[in-house]
This record gives C-alpha cells, structure tokens and sequence, in this order.
C-alpha cells in the first residue's frame, strides 16, 4: 500500500495536448481508504483552468469531428492497450483510493475501462451514420464539445464510459474526475497522451464539483454535459445547462429493488441479492439495496442474508481473504453509519451488522456489512440511497404489492426479479419502473444499454447507446 514515502504527487493538468500548470497554487490530497494517510495530491484547479480546457476543445472539434471513423478507431485501439499494459497499476491505485479488495479491481476498476475503449472501433460500425427516408438524407454527427463530470465509485469505469464513445463519435472532451478517487485519471491521461491522440480532443481539469464541475456545466463552449454522481449534484448540473440549453446525460442515484417471488429458489437468490447489495462495499449505484420478499418467507429469508452478510469479511483490500474493503472517505463512513442509526431508531430488525466498526478495524473507513428486516415502505432507508454495505429487507404480502413497493421510490435505475419461472419474473420486471433488471441473476452485460427512469437521470451509456447518445441528428432534404 501507498505510504507517505510513496506520495503521488501530481502538480500539472492535461490541456491542449500537454501537461500544463494549473492556474492557482491550491491542492487536493489524495487519502488512502484503509489507512487513513495522505497517499498523494491533485491541482485544485480554478473556473479559468476549466475555460482554457474548453478552449482547447473547441479548437480541436472542426478537425476532429471531420477525421474518418477508421482514424478514430485506430486510437480507440491504442488507448485499450495501452490501459491494458497498466491494468496493474491501475488496479492497485483503484484499490488504494478506493477501497475494493484486488481481486475484484483488477476485474472491474482495471478490466472494464480497457473494454470500453476496446469495443468501440467495432460498435461504431452498428451505428446509422446516414440513413435515407423519403428524399431525405438523415446524418449522425457529433455533439460538439462534451463536458464529462465522472463520479468516485467505479472511477476509470465511468470516465471510460464518456470518453470512449465520446471519441468515437467524434466528439472532443473536457473531464473532470472525483476529487475524491483521482490518481488514476492521470494514467488515462498519460495513456492518450502516449496514443498520440491529436491536441486537444481530450482535456483533463482536476478540482471540486463547485468550482470546476459548476465551470464545465455552464460554460457557453460546451455543447453537452454527461454526468454521473448524486441526484443532488445532477439538478444543479441540470440548472447550470439549462442556461445555454445544452443536453445533459446524467445517471443518478439509486435504490433498487430486488423482487424475490414465492416460487423463487430462496438458497440461490438471497446470497446473490446480498452479494449484489455489496459489491464495492455498497458504494454502486445500480446495488440492490432493497430485497422484497414474501411475507410468510420472512425468517427463511432473514436467516439465509444473515449468513450471507457474515460471510462477506471486512479488511485490507490487499488480503486476499478480504471479501469487503472500507468505503472511500471519513465522510462517507459518518454518512453509511449515520443510516444504520437511523434504521434502527425508525424501528426497522437489525438481523446483523451495526453501527459500530467491525472488530480489530478501528482504522481505515470500514462499516460493518449490515442487514436490517421488517423495512416498511416510509422508512429513511427505504427511500434514500445510502452508498454503503446495508441491505433493506422488505416483506411484500402477493405479486401487486411486490410492484407497488417495488416502484416506491424516486429512483429508477436497476431492479432485479427472481422466479423458478422466467416468463414469470419477465412478466413482473415489465411493471417496474427502473432501467435494468436482472431476471435470475443474469450476469451484467457491458453492451447493454444503462442508465434509469425517475430520478435516477436520462439518457444512456454502455454499447452503441453509448455513442448515439453523443450525436445529433441532421436532415438533408434533397
């Protein structure tokens, strides 16, 4: 792990093609989330950095934007190795900042971001870059500028999921990574920088949502905003768009239901709920935070997430016995546990967890993996997103129930249905209200549209969605 011997220390900003000196003098320190030390620092950046990055971006769009998809592909090509060649550094920096045990960064923080750049050259080809209706000639063309506000839960993940298909679509870009998980936003950048990507296409401006975030969002050269973070963030991001009318693409909170029907196989489906409320130690917004299960299947159920919760061993993400990291701040750790208090004070059944930290871990950002029971519909953890390892279980009395308190909340972005009956759980996943379902478990499918109903946000990223959600579309009548 990063000790203070180690800092990574990174004092420029990627602007035009080169690494420049940010404007102001101020810094941001990186925190290593299981010890707790300073593992590095970034330029907080100012409001007149976020200008000259888009200034840097807009000159390159005309050439850009006009470059074949050949040419745009071969970069994409050379991006994907050259994340694949650091797949261990940057798994091992992901772990660091973040928390999630190795094993799982190395599959996820380091191996999704490769093959988002990776699958692109062949995804631009199932795009209708020109279609004929009638006497009319439509064409897809490029948004313009893209300003990309990417969150610190799956941090090159998300980053890739805008600029990949960004760049594909012929798009240049203006990011601005989590303060919060930031060091290995620079090794992409350094990755672009070493694929000879042309001056300016891609922009990177380190700092706080309020000042860099807010300056990106409302800046009259951006053509569109793509962002990813809370729903909070996401109407002030809204807000600061709508002065210029610029589109925004936003995925937002979640809290999301997973619906466990009577005739389900209770022994397959409580763990993988569990696991899938835990991943990343609850810090995912599409986790499936709320079980909803059968009423007279309660203690069944109760008693099989117990187990499944003790199972999932907090400690160093570097251990490989380590099932669950610590989350990624002080802040957030005060945030997950504050919830669990207020579960309990609202009345709801801790089965286990708690509040306290897990035993021998008083230091690093580790909560307790949690599951509380008997959650009625009204109740704070319920309706609001808590972004830590506490699983909602709530008893549903027949199938209309289920739905009505499946679609119960605010958010929209992901579900899941379970059902010895396919057609069943299909039947069921149709009523709700939520972006992505998954039917039995069914495994993630990069290629496949994400994002949510609701509050959740609009808009969506992943596969070719990804890149038709970065064009517009023109009419030639002829």
């Amino acid at each position: 792990m990063a000790t203070t011997a180690e800092l990574q220390v990174k004092d420029k900003i990627f602007i035009g093609g080169e690494w420049v000196e940010p404007g102001g003098s101020e810094t941001i320190e990186v925190i290593n989330s299981t010890s707790e030390e300073v593992m590095g620092s970034i330029p907080a950046c100012t409001s007149e950095d976020a200008d000259r990055a888009v200034r840097a971006a807009r000159e390159a769009f005309d050439s850009w934007s006009q470059t074949s998809r050949e040419e745009r592909a071969g970069y994409l090509n050379a991006i994907a190795a050259g994340l694949g060649e650091r797949s261990e550094e940057i798994a091992a920096t992901i772990s660091q900042e973040l928390g999630m045990p190795l094993t799982l960064s190395q599959i996820i923080q380091a191996g999704l971001p490769t093959g988002q750049f990776a699958a692109m050259p062949n995804l631009m080809e199932e795009v209708a870059w020109e279609e004929e209706i009638g006497n009319s000639r439509v064409l897809r063309e490029p948004a313009g500028v893209l300003g990309a506000i990417t969150p610190w839960n799956y941090p090159l993940n998300q980053i890739a999921a805008k600029v990949a298909p960004a760049l594909a679509a012929g798009c240049t870009v203006v990011l601005k990574p989590s303060e919060v998980v930031p060091l290995n936003a620079f090794i992409l950048a350094e990755v672009i920088e070493a694929a000879g990507l042309p001056a300016g296409v891609f922009n990177m401006v380190t700092g706080t949502g309020p000042v860099v975030g807010e300056a990106i969002a409302g800046h009259p050269g951006v053509d569109m905003v793509s962002f990813t973070g809370s729903t909070r963030a996401g109407r002030r991001v809204s807000e600061l768009a709508s002065a210029t009318v610029k589109p925004v693409a936003m995925e937002l909170g979640g809290k999301s239901p997973n619906v466990i029907l009577d005739d389900a196989d209770f022994s397959k489906a409580i763990p993988d709920g569990v696991g899938k409320c835990y991943l990343n130690s609850g810090q995912t917004c599409s986790a499936l935070t709320r079980m909803l299960v059968p009423r007279e299947k309660l203690a069944e159920a109760e008693e099989l997430a117990k187990a499944a919760a003790e199972s999932f061993t907090p400690g160093d993400p570097f251990e490989e016995s380590t099932r669950l990291g610590p989350l990624v701040s002080e802040v957030q750790r005060e945030r997950v546990r504050g919830y669990i208090e207020k579960g309990e004070a609202e009345g709801a059944k801790l089965v286990t967890g708690g509040a306290a930290p897990p035993e021998g871990l008083e230091r690093g950002y580790f909560v307790r993996p949690t599951v509380f029971s008997d959650v009625t519909p009204e109740m704070t953890i319920a309706q609001e997103e808590i972004f830590g390892p506490v699983l909602a279980i709530q008893p549903y009395e027949d199938e209309d129930d289920a739905v009505r308190i499946a679609n119960d909340t605010v958010y929209g972005l992901a579900g899941g249905v379970w059902s010895s009956d396919q057609d069943r759980a299909v039947s069921v996943a149709k009523r709700m209200r939520t972006g992505q379902i998954e039917i039995n478990g069914g495994a993630w499918n990069p290629l496949a549209p994400f994002g949510g109903y609701k509050q959740s946000g609009h808009g969506r990223e992943n596969g070719r969605y990804a890149i038709e959600e970065l064009l517009q579309v023109k009419s030639l009548q002829l």
